[in-house]
C-alpha cells in the first residue's frame, strides 16, 4: 500500500515538492530558489537546468524529510508556471537558450503585428487568448529565429519545444515522454481550444514546426513513470496542470459558477463557465479550466501580471520592508487621509487592459507619504485589480452573476488577514480562505491521486473543502466607490493606447 502523492510545483521564483497523505494533509515540504536573469529591459529568463537541478533536490529533500520511499508514493503530480518556455536538444536534453519566462515582454512587437495585419479575430476565436507576449507561441518564434541554426534543426525534428511541464516530464523520464497536459496547450497561442488541436493555422502564423511540439493529454493521465535511479525507484506521473488551474482544483471550483484567485509573484482568477467557452467582450481569456476523460471544462480568466511582486519591489527595489509579511500591519498604520495608488505596471499591464507598453505609477505622493502608504498602495493595488477582473467577467457571463459570489483564495498573500479584508471591502464580495493554502500543489496531487485511484472523485473531494476563515465586506460603498474611482484615474494615466 503507499502513503502518498508527491507533488511538483515549480513557480516563478522557486519550485517545491510536498508530500500529501491520504487525507490530504501535507506530510513534508522542500523549496528551493532559483534565478532570475534580467538580460534587458522588460526581459526575464530562467535556466532551465538549474531549475531541473532545483525539482529533483526538492523531490529528494521532501522524500528524506517526510520518511517516504519512492514504494510509499502513489503517484507525482506536476504543476507549473505556465507559458515559460524550453526549447531543447532531443538527444542531449540540452537548452539551446535560457527559459523565456511568462513575464517576458521582448516579442510585443511581433504581437503588435500580428494586431496589425488582421489576425487578432482568428487567435481570439481559436484559442481564447489575445497575441500578447505574455504567452507561448511568439516566444518559440523568437528563439528559432534568434539562436543560430535553431530554425533549421526544429524543422528536421531536431529540437522539442514545450512549457516547463513538459521538460521536467522529459527529464524525469529520461526522454522518453514529450506530453503536455490541455491547460498548458491552451496557453500557447498555437492549440485550438474547441478542436482540442495544434492548429496548422495558427502554426503558420507562428512560425512553428509542429515536429517539435509535445503530445495533448488529459490532467489525469498516464504521463510515464520516472528513471529508477533519480528518485530511488520509479514513479509513475498522473497529473498535470498549469498553476492555475491546478489550484482551482485544488480550490474544488469544479461547478460553473465557482471562482478562485490566486495571489503570487501576479494574480489570476479563473471563473468556471462549465462546458462552454465563453468569449469575452472585456477581454479576458477563455481558458481549459480542466480536461478529464477526454471532457473539457472552461473557464473565463483574468491575469495580472504583477501582485505578489510588488511586495518583492518594496522588499528588493526599495529596501523599506525586510519580511513580506510586514506589509499588512504598515498598511493599517498607513495614513486614512491619504490618497497613494501605485500601478504596478512594471511589465506592462495585463488583464483587462493588455498594454505591454505600460510602465508602473506612483500617484498621489505628499511629503508625508512614507513607508506605511507605500505598502497600502502595493496591497491595495492587488484588490483594486481584482475588482478589475470581477467585474469584466461578470459582465462576459451574466450567469455567473446570478448567484453571490464568493471568491476562494489561496497563494502567499492570502496569508494576510488585512489584504483579504481589503479585498473584500473592494469587491463588496465575502472572501474565502481555505484551510490548507497550498492549493496549487494540492489540485496537482488530487489529479494525480484520482488518476491512479488514491484520491476519490470530484464530488468527495468538494465535500473535504474546509474554510479556514470568511472576510465580509464592511466599508461604505460611498467609500468603495471613491476608492476605485481614484484607482481607475491612476490606471489611465499609465496606458500608452
Amino acid at each position: 500500500m503507499t502513503d502518498f502523492v508527491l507533488a511538483i510545483d515549480q513557480g516563478t521564483t522557486s519550485s517545491r515538492a510536498i508530500l500529501f497523505d491520504a487525507d490530504y494533509a501535507v506530510r513534508s515540504v522542500a523549496q528551493q530558489e532559483f534565478t532570475q536573469h534580467f538580460p534587458q529591459s522588460g526581459w526575464v529568463e530562467h535556466d532551465a537546468d538549474e531549475i531541473w537541478e532545483s525539482v529533483l533536490s526538492t523531490c529528494r529533500e521532501a522524500m528524506v524529510k517526510g520518511d517516504a520511499s519512492a514504494a510509499d508514493i502513489a503517484a507525482i503530480g506536476i504543476t507549473n508556471q505556465r507559458e515559460t518556455v524550453v526549447i531543447w536538444d532531443r538527444e542531449t536534453g540540452t537548452p539551446i537558450h535560457r527559459a523565456i519566462v511568462w513575464q517576458d515582454r521582448r516579442t510585443a512587437g511581433a504581437c503588435a503585428a500580428l494586431k496589425e495585419e488582421g489576425h487578432e479575430g482568428l487567435i481570439t476565436a481559436k484559442t481564447g487568448l489575445l497575441p500578447d507576449p505574455y504567452f507561448s507561441g511568439t516566444k518559440i518564434a523568437w528563439l528559432l529565429d534568434n539562436v543560430e541554426g535553431a530554425r533549421i534543426r526544429a524543422e528536421r525534428g531536431d529540437l522539442a519545444f514545450g512549457t516547463i511541464d513538459t521538460f521536467l516530464m522529459w527529464r524525469l523520464t529520461e526522454g522518453r515522454v514529450h506530453a503536455t497536459d490541455a491547460t498548458n496547450a491552451s496557453r500557447t497561442l498555437l492549440y485550438d481550444i474547441h478542436e482540442g488541436v495544434w492548429d496548422d493555422e495558427l502554426l503558420e502564423l507562428l512560425r512553428v514546426p509542429r515536429a517539435g511540439l509535445p503530445e495533448v493529454r488529459d490532467c489525469a493521465s498516464e504521463f510515464g513513470g520516472t528513471s529508477a535511479e533519480l528518485l530511488g525507484g520509479a514513479i509513475a506521473i498522473r497529473g498535470v496542470a498549469g498553476d492555475q488551474q491546478a489550484a482551482m482544483a485544488g480550490q474544488a471550483c469544479f461547478r460553473p459558477g465557482m471562482m478562485k484567485s490566486t495571489y503570487g509573484t501576479g494574480c489570476f482568477a479563473l471563473l468556471n463557465t462549465g462546458a462552454e467557452a465563453v468569449r469575452s467582450k472585456n477581454r479576458m481569456l477563455t481558458t481549459i479550466a480542466c480536461q478529464l476523460d477526454g471532457k473539457t471544462t472552461y473557464a473565463l480568466e483574468g491575469s495580472i501580471f504583477i501582485a505578489g511582486a510588488a511586495v518583492q519591489w518594496l522588499r528588493d527595489g526599495l529596501g523599506i520592508i525586510e519580511h513580506a509579511d510586514e506589509t499588512g500591519a504598515m498598511a493599517a498604520r498607513a495614513d486614512p487621509g491619504q490618497s497613494v495608488y501605485l500601478v504596478p505596471a512594471f511589465t506592462g499591464l495585463g488583464a483587462p487592459h493588455w498594454d505591454a507598453e505600460a510602465r508602473g505609477l506612483l500617484t498621489g505622493l505628499t511629503r508625508a507619504t512614507g513607508p506605511d502608504e507605500l505598502a497600502r498602495a502595493a496591497l491595495e493595488a492587488v484588490c483594486f485589480q481584482t475588482r478589475d477582473l470581477l467585474e469584466a467577467m461578470t459582465g462576459d457571463w451574466p450567469a455567473g452573476s446570478s448567484r453571490e459570489t464568493v471568491l476562494r483564495v489561496d497563494g502567499a498573500m492570502a496569508a494576510s488577514d488585512w489584504t483579504l479584508q481589503c479585498l473584500a471591502d473592494t469587491l463588496a464580495a465575502p472572501v474565502d480562505r481555505p484551510h490548507v493554502l497550498e492549493t496549487t500543489a494540492l489540485g496537482a496531487a488530487y489529479l494525480a491521486g484520482m488518476s491512479c485511484g488514491f484520491y476519490p472523485g470530484l464530488d468527495e473531494f468538494a465535500a473535504h473543502w474546509r474554510l479556514e476563515k470568511r472576510f465580509e465586506p464592511a466599508m461604505s460603498d460611498k467609500e468603495r466607490n471613491a476608492r476605485y474611482a481614484g484607482w481607475k484615474d491612476a490606471v489611465r494615466r499609465t496606458l500608452t493606447r
